[in-house]
């Protein structure tokens, strides 16, 4: 029989990534006694394999890029090249600090217990790690997400790989297949062609980006062709066998592509296998853990967080979702996060951000008649120019009333998607939008006209 830790706590946290730990710091926050168990770093995906490793990688393809075109701005430079191992340096170094400074935020917290080691919960109120049972008044569940592959495809970490390997990969391979289309995807496929890999992106969906508007679909693809980044869609996978000097991908249509190697990309699957949950009574959906719109699960001491249930996977929900529990076990008001709300972006080159609904959604749900739709030229305003960066803004309105979807693609999109989000969430119809005074010259600016245009008065117009 395990050992059994001292007393009950408030609060039992299976999982110390992006949902998990903001959980425990909301909850001891809030007063209750936590303890968070994780077996392998704080942080989990978001900081050690997903998004800030990515971004470090697309930055540092980014500074490559711009010194290609440096003599376009009038400055001579030399560029010699990408040195891999420099670059994960460079990487590293950005979550060894983050990860320290987790470490240290955690620790700090006087009622909550770390405790390092493989949990697995026992009944719906226990949990065992290290041979030891914690007890809590209410369990959260946060393992998070992992890699998925298809049926068939063995990934070697070698030829075929993840994008936990990709993230650590030794070399810069000359050329590449990734399978894959979404934002893991198109994120691996910007910065490899950055550091000048041969890339070809197969998706099996007639679009990149699917779960995005259409038209913003169809302007990435525009920029990758313009970026030599090739793509096969519509184009399911068939089959990858090894060559000499590679692999060989084959595709249903008959076409077959030969790459130094095969990145995984169709997306992340929830970590729920051989925890107990099914054991213990939790309801499981293809693996994730169905929850209430309050993160309930069908045991009334057991929640469930961040990639292991079926909402958006992103760190920023998971963060939310944390918090809600949290609040929820302490007993204050909660109110659902409302997921088309919620900031969404892709950090390929050019960058993606959007928030709200896309235009075919919103259509489904108000009927094409009470649809409005504005596009704005991003890249006309004067500090694109001077970045030479090219894109759009697309806005979706309800007739008569607020901006429902915001859509945007182009060089640093992401850094607006902050004002975007009030729009949306805040209701704000195009009028109250168009009244606010924009800084010029920013690429913020490019939201205000688009807003100036759609409520009837557009101040520009741009050859």
């Amino acid at each position: 029989m395990e050992n059994s830790a001292d007393g009950v706590y408030d609060v039992v946290i299976l999982g110390g990534g992006s949902g998990g730990y903001s959980c425990a710091l909301r909850a001891t926050q809030l007063g209750l006694k936590v303890v968070l168990v994780e077996k392998g770093k704080l942080g989990g995906t978001c900081l050690h394999n997903g998004c800030i490793p990515t971004k470090a990688l697309l930055h540092a393809g980014e500074v490559a890029d711009e010194l290609r075109r440096s003599e376009s701005y009038g400055v001579k430079s030399t560029f010699e090249g990408v040195d891999i191992s420099a670059v994960h340096t460079y990487k590293d170094g950005v979550i060894a600090h983050l990860y320290k400074g987790l470490q240290g935020t955690l620790k700090a917290r006087k009622n909550l217990t770390l405790v390092e080691g493989e949990g697995r919960l026992v009944s719906p109120t226990e949990v065992e790690a290290g041979g030891v049972r914690y007890r809590g008044r209410h369990v959260v569940l946060a393992t998070g997400s992992q890699p998925r592959s298809l049926p068939g495809l063995t990934i070697d970490g070698d030829r075929v790989v993840s994008s936990d390997h990709a993230l650590v990969l030794d070399r810069i391979p000359e050329s590449a297949v990734v399978l894959g289309g979404g934002v893991i995807g198109v994120e691996f496929a910007s910065a490899w062609k950055s550091f000048g890999v041969d890339v070809t992106v197969v998706e099996g969906l007639p679009h990149l980006v699917p779960a995005e508007d259409v038209e913003i679909s169809k302007a990435l693809e525009r920029a990758f062709r313009k970026r030599k980044i090739k793509f096969e869609l519509g184009a399911r996978f068939s089959g990858v066998e090894y060559t000499d000097s590679g692999v060989r991908v084959s595709l249903e249509n008959g076409k077959q592509v030969e790459a130094e190697l095969l990145l995984v990309a169709v997306g992340r699957g929830p970590v729920s296998a051989g925890l107990g949950y099914e054991e213990a009574g939790v309801a499981l959906e293809r693996g994730h853990v169905v929850v209430d719109e309050l993160m309930r699960t069908n045991l009334p001491t057991v929640s469930a967080v961040g990639d292991l249930v079926p909402t958006l996977q992103l760190a920023h929900v998971g963060f939310a979702e944390g918090i809600l529990v949290a609040e929820r076990i302490a007993g204050l008001p909660v109110t659902p996060v409302d997921y088309d709300g919620v900031a969404r972006v892709t950090y390929c080159e050019p960058e993606i951000a959007s928030v709200g609904l896309t235009e075919a959604r919103a259509k489904e749900l108000y009927g094409a008649d009470k649809v409005i739709v504005s596009k704005f030229n991003a890249g006309s305003t004067g500090k694109s120019r001077i970045l030479k960066s090219a894109g759009e803004i697309k806005l979706v309105q309800v007739a008569d009333g607020p901006v429902i979807g915001l859509h945007m693609i182009g060089s640093r999109v992401s850094e607006q998607i902050g004002e975007a989000q009030l729009i949306y969430n805040w209701g704000a119809l195009p009028a109250e939008v168009a009244s606010l005074v924009h800084a010029h010259p920013t690429q913020t600016e490019a939201l205000g006209e688009a807003h100036l245009a759609l409520a009837g008065k557009p101040l520009h117009v741009h050859g």
